[in-house]
């Protein structure tokens, strides 16, 4: 079954025509054309993401930053339900760095590689959870587990620190490998478009969704539409080759 659908180059890099398509093993092959580079921090240079105006951001679909967020001694937090932060700029290799922490019962979530073509972030951009594990009954599944790529790809239990303490987080992203870590410790790696992922895709909610998981490049995104408070802060990103 053809899939059709954006794709870009890796690294920072604008939006290129793509068509997609399930091979006999599996594996989702790719075709990327007409790809255009957009103007961003060197590659290899660390480029921190939060500052008092959230520069480097907007709201999902929106133009601005939606209220609800804001920055105080270098800390970003949301404390009700708001609007998903997206950054203005897309990624494709890339490794991204920061620190979180959630009230008992939280969850958040940190997108990666989405775009604007459907209603949320989610619908193209894995996710790596944030939760608090203990306190929240997606904890009770691996597979929705904090760093785990969301209801794809499990993380191991007792990494998580509990609620209200910081844990750092990072995901690397270089062509099609993907890696999550939590309190340095890696606790998920996948290929993207390989044929166990394609098998888990079409084991989860995701199958009916001909967008998700598909891009090269895309938007990172921070969670705001859940209930409750997220505090996040350190947030870097660097460009890979």
């Amino acid at each position: 079954m053809k899939l059709h659908t954006f794709f870009a180059l890796a690294g920072l890099a604008g939006v290129a025509s793509v068509y997609s398509s399930a091979s006999d093993n599996g594996t989702i092959a790719v075709r990327s054309a007409n790809a255009t580079t957009s103007a961003a921090a060197p590659r290899g240079e660390w480029r921190t993401l939060i500052d008092k105006k959230l520069t480097a951001w907007r709201g999902y679909k929106e133009a601005k930053v939606p209220k609800g967020w804001h920055v105080e001694d270098g800390v970003l937090t949301k404390k009700v339900s708001v609007n998903d932060l997206i950054t203005k700029d897309t990624f494709g290799n890339f490794e991204l760095e920061w620190e979180w922490k959630l009230p008992p019962g939280g969850n958040a979530g940190v997108f990666y590689r989405g775009d604007e073509s459907a209603e949320k972030i989610y619908f193209t951009a894995p996710e790596y959870q944030l939760l608090d594990d203990a306190g929240h009954a997606d904890g009770k599944s691996r597979l929705t587990s904090a760093g785990s790529d969301y209801a794809l790809y499990p993380s191991p239990a007792g990494i998580v620190k509990p609620a209200g303490q910081w844990n750092s987080s990072r995901i690397v992203a270089n062509g099609a490998h993907i890696e999550h870590w939590l309190n340095g410790v890696k606790v998920v790696a996948y290929e993207q478009g390989s044929p166990d992922w394609v098998t888990r895709m079409k084991a989860s909610k995701f199958a009916t969704w001909a967008g998700y998981g598909r891009l090269a490049t895309g938007h990172i995104g921070i969670q705001g539409d859940h209930e409750g408070e997220l505090s996040v802060r350190g947030m870097r990103v660097r460009t890979l080759p």
